[in-house]
């Protein structure tokens, strides 16, 4: 892994975090939504238990800038980043991929249960009209 970086944030009612992950210039994320507002300890647990189990978006192509190693630009970058809010827009780009990604399966899962529902019912029709014609 190349880059990792978590944004907490609070989008209204919710508490929100953002995992970002850039490999190989391809940045993928993935969403949680925390509830109230969570302690920095709670944070990290969460991210040490459940890292591994979250779903990340499909990856976008991103470009990796380089750090400097000026200290004191790297502390006003750091305070920057505090007071921003939000998230970035390929970061953006990522959860709405992912949204449409799961909003396809979910359509696929309903459409096959819906048919296999409707075969069922079918079944049921058949067999209680062949029940009738044998004189039952």
């Amino acid at each position: 892994m190349d880059n990792a970086k978590l944004t907490v944030y609070f989008d209204e009612p919710f508490w929100v975090g953002v995992f970002e992950r850039i490999e190989n210039g391809k940045l993928s994320v993935s969403k949680v939504t925390f509830g109230a507002e969570p302690k920095d300890y709670e944070i990290r647990d969460f991210a040490l238990k459940n890292y591994n189990k979250l779903k990340f978006s499909p990856a976008v192509d991103v470009i990796v800038k380089t750090e400097s190693s000026n200290p004191k630009r790297l502390q006003r970058e750091a305070r920057k980043q505090t007071l921003q809010k939000g998230i970035g827009t390929k970061t953006q780009q990522a959860l709405q991929l992912q949204r449409e990604e799961m909003k396809t399966e979910r359509q696929t899962l309903c459409k096959e249960q819906r048919e296999a529902q409707k075969k069922h019912l079918f079944d049921l029709k058949q067999q209680k009209r062949k029940e009738k014609h044998r004189g039952r």
